[in-house]
């Protein structure tokens, strides 16, 4: 259960990434409007630098996905990660701007994946035992 309950979050964080990626891509004005940046002159290479980071999160996302849905033993690695990663962004995001959602959307969704990912590691180590 814990496996299945993983892989739809990371399903879902996946999309939303690449959302926010092709965004930031092919809309930077509007994506950098939802940070709070107005578009201009000045901020075309911020745009440039966010949407690669925001690819970068997907990919790493993506392979996190990957390793679940094939059983790898690394996946934890990458689930704790990209968790962690979330949790330290959504605290970091509503302790310098005071962005409640971000502290939802990001650290809930962290935390989801660190303790589905460490409920998955115990049921494999419960398997082997029997």
């Amino acid at each position: 259960m814990a496996r299945t309950l993983l892989l739809v979050v990371l399903s879902i964080a996946l999309l939303l990434e690449l959302a926010l990626t092709g965004g930031a891509f092919f809309a930077p004005v509007f994506t950098l409007t939802q940070f709070g940046v107005k578009y201009g002159p000045e901020t075309t290479f911020l745009a440039y630098i966010v949407a690669w980071f925001l690819f970068f999160v997907s990919l790493v996302a993506a392979v996190a996905l990957a390793q679940v849905w094939q059983r790898r033993p690394g996946f934890a690695t990458w689930c704790y990660l990209l968790g962690l990663w979330w949790v330290g962004i959504g605290i970091g995001i509503y302790y310098a701007f005071g962005k409640p959602d971000n502290l939802l959307l990001d650290s809930v969704k962290g935390i989801l994946i660190v303790v589905l990912t460490w409920r998955c590691q115990v049921s494999r180590l419960m398997a082997r035992r029997y």
